[in-house]
């Protein structure tokens, strides 16, 4: 008898343990951070992984002051040079390594477990940003960035089944910004 009553308290248990992680996977909050590369070397038409511009490094710098009150907990960017240096500043700042991520597999299962519950600075590049948006939306809201376009950074929390984005265009001015 006693052991058909430790099997169904081990029963019990194994359930409403299984219940409650679900509830709190259903709870958690991710937030991600998403933005561009910033300004990229352009003199050379054949390169297809140039460094950052002189404005590019100082506006890598300038992202760190923007996002200085966001403690992340993970930093991913693509393995373009471009896309590395602009997240190596906040990095740095927040003593973290960054992470890889590819473009053509966003926001898969792997990745969706990896951040469940975090808060996620991910840098790419004017299609791969907004198409990552629209993944984590799950619907096309946002088209590709033009060229032009450095300045904006999506902010996309999500709890549970509710997912929300926000778009702000933070201005940065080159070497002449008063940070």
């Amino acid at each position: 008898m006693s052991l058909r009553l430790a099997f169904y308290a081990f029963l019990c248990l194994s359930l409403f343990s299984a219940t409650q992680l679900n509830a709190q996977e259903q709870e958690s909050t991710t937030t991600y951070y998403l933005i561009r590369h910033s300004e990229k070397e352009t003199s050379d038409k054949s390169n297809r992984d140039p460094e950052l511009n002189e404005i590019g490094k100082q506006h890598a710098i300038y992202w760190t002051e923007i996002l200085k009150t966001v403690s992340f907990d993970a930093i991913y960017s693509t393995n373009y040079i471009r896309t590395q240096k602009t997240a190596e500043p906040i990095a740095k700042q927040q003593q973290l390594t960054v992470l890889p991520y590819h473009p053509k597999t966003l926001f898969n299962a792997e990745f969706q477990k990896a951040t469940l519950g975090k808060t996620v600075l991910i840098v790419g590049h004017s299609n791969s940003t907004p198409a990552f948006v629209n993944a984590i939306l799950g619907e096309k809201k946002f088209a590709a960035l033009n060229e032009d376009n450095y300045n904006s950074l999506f902010i996309v929390s999500k709890h549970g089944e509710h997912t929300t984005p926000i778009l702000l265009n933070i201005p940065f001015k080159g070497s002449n910004a008063n940070h």
